[in-house]
């Protein structure tokens, strides 16, 4: 999973997530509960799952050299689920419902290595196409993940060689999944064009969305790690903008990288690095408090929503669930604003902003709250 990123104009398009039950299409995919959404982490070793569980994950994508029976067993019995390789093990357990969806592939978009050296061209759309027909043909009850590369949210991205500032390949990539994922991590960026830039991962969702005509789900990958970013580490703040900002633009499931490359090599570095772990465990418990009303279906022309920057926008989702709406919020660029939000025949006077202890005043449905850059607030009107 690589890291990476150039240059873009930034339009991000506000879909309406989709209104369909996600993963009703597999018998054996991810769970259908609504208290049910995806959080995963990157190839670690399962002998982690336990701890991984506790900090709110609940999901492993792809394994090293595996599935073997080792592996999956040990996932097992942590309650953790898989996505992974569809390997001649994995289908002796196609009844096993630890594993919820086929790894296709890791960014087949990007120059692929030669064996001899240097880079060729990225792997075909044609060939990732035939194969995602093979894995269905071999087991039709569970989804399956492609994840690409940071060219999903950059189009300047030279680490797709020949297929450099060519998007409309992404269009055919997924045609050969059921599940889009791509991976981009601004914090530890290298590029001044991308580094720091945290609108960068919204957009790539929303464009995979866009590609698909929505007909794909989206999931995507958030930055854990300094990776190999010696001098720069995305804080718990930065990584739950970087959340929010998904999940407000309609990503279905999230998946962390962990791995640190530099300046030393740790495979499970968010276990090890106690503060952020502690962030991102907040992070995930919020998530799933609030997945019934993630998982609930869009109400249209439900909200509306105004900044009073007009280049830095805030964006934001509402749903109806349990009683009460939830309005999901981000300010979508590195300035302070101040978000309006006007919610259709809703007749309450407060909103609850949650996890912040304090409440504001609602008038007609109508209130407004400041954002400092990047901010995420979540409100609860009943």
């Amino acid at each position: 999973m690589a890291h990476f990123a150039g240059t873009l104009a930034l339009s991000l398009l506000f879909l309406a997530p989709q209104d369909k039950s996600a993963y009703d299409a597999w018998s054996r995919g991810p769970s259908k509960d609504p208290g049910f959404f995806p959080i995963a982490v990157w190839l670690q070793d399962p002998r982690h799952a336990a701890a991984y569980r506790a900090a709110g994950i609940n999901t492993y994508v792809a394994l090293w050299r595996g599935p073997d029976a080792a592996q999956l067993d040990a996932l097992k019995a942590a309650g953790m689920k898989l996505v992974c390789h569809q390997n001649s093990f994995a289908l002796t357990r196609k009844d096993d419902e630890t594993i919820i969806a086929w790894m296709h592939g890791d960014e087949p978009d990007n120059a692929q290595s030669l064996r001899g050296g240097g880079y060729g061209p990225p792997v075909s759309t044609e060939k990732i196409v035939e194969d995602y027909r093979r894995i269905k043909a071999a087991d039709p009850s569970r989804p399956v993940l492609l994840n690409l590369g940071q060219g999903v949210a950059w189009d300047q991205y030279v680490g797709r060689g020949v297929r450099t500032n060519h998007p409309e390949d992404y269009a055919e990539y997924l045609k050969g999944c059921d599940i889009g994922s791509f991976d981009i991590y601004p914090v530890v960026h290298d590029k001044p064009a991308v580094a720091g830039r945290l609108e960068f991962v919204p957009q790539g969702v929303e464009r995979l969305r866009t590609w698909s005509h929505d007909e794909k789900l989206v999931w995507n990958c958030i930055e854990a790690s300094r990776i190999d970013n010696p001098g720069a580490k995305a804080s718990a703040s930065q990584i739950r903008s970087e959340v929010w900002m998904s999940l407000i633009h309609g990503s279905r499931g999230l998946i962390y990288f962990v791995h640190q490359f530099k300046p030393s090599f740790v495979e499970a570095s968010l276990l090890a690095d106690e503060e952020l772990l502690r962030g991102v465990t907040s992070i995930n418990r919020q998530i799933q408090e609030l997945a019934p009303a993630l998982n609930s279906p869009a109400s249209k022309d439900l909200l509306v929503v105004g900044s009073s920057v007009p280049d830095a926008p805030v964006a934001a989702i509402a749903r109806r669930q349990g009683g009460a709406t939830y309005v999901f919020a981000v300010a979508m660029r590195n300035r302070a604003m101040k978000g309006s939000f006007a919610v259709k025949d809703h007749k309450g006077t407060s909103a609850e902003v949650l996890g912040e202890s304090r409440t504001l005043g609602v008038t007609d449905g109508k209130f407004e709250d400041d954002f400092k850059p990047y901010e995420v607030h979540l409100y609860r009107l009943k």
